[in-house]
């Protein structure tokens, strides 16, 4: 037979073992979180870094551009700082790139579905302007979801899937419905 004090310190003896679980498992969830975001943090110094070599600015430069210090701007491309979305507005603007680009490299918006290539290539092109990249980028976004949706064929690739017929105007020119459709 337990007297209560053995009961109670039973109970204690137990309560701690469980609660030394949950803080080591809190511990590790911590621990995992925090790599993640210093990954991230590195992840957006190393991209700023690689923008700013490629446009040929100045750490110098782009910390006056983009109104922050020197040491805060190298400290952000070393991953040592995480610049809040604003920072991360002002240093796209000092970069003549978008503000989106660098929001999704330090994880505040969702990756574009698509080959990041073509949509690096709608970003980097110098003769369109902000809107007529955005334009873009949403079209392309829409063609990659619809075509993704589409069924296939066993065996056809995207590129030998037969296209739609063409829309054809009749040789006496449209018609009213045809003209709305």
């Amino acid at each position: 037979m337990q007297t209560p004090g053995e009961f109670v310190s039973g109970q204690v003896r137990s309560v701690r073992e469980k609660v030394d679980q949950l803080a080591g498992s809190v511990a590790e969830t911590v621990a995992a979180e925090a790599q993640q975001v210093s990954t991230v943090r590195s992840q957006v110094g190393e991209f700023i870094r690689e923008q700013r070599s490629v446009a040929r600015v100045s750490l110098r430069e782009l910390a006056r551009t983009a109104g922050v210090s020197n040491p805060y701007l190298s400290q952000v491309e070393r991953g040592l700082r995480k610049p809040s979305a604003e920072i991360l507005a002002a240093i796209a603007k000092g970069l003549e790139i978008s503000a989106e680009t660098l929001y999704e490299q330090a994880g505040i918006l969702d990756r574009r579905p698509g080959n990041p290539d073509t949509i690096a290539a709608i970003r980097s092109d110098e003769q369109l302007f902000e809107r007529h990249k955005a334009v873009l980028l949403e079209l392309y976004e829409t063609y990659v979801r619809e075509h993704a949706a589409a069924p296939r064929t066993p065996g056809t690739s995207p590129s030998t899937a037969p296209s739609p017929a063409p829309h054809r105007v009749p040789a006496d020119g449209p018609t009213i419905s045809e003209e709305t459709a």
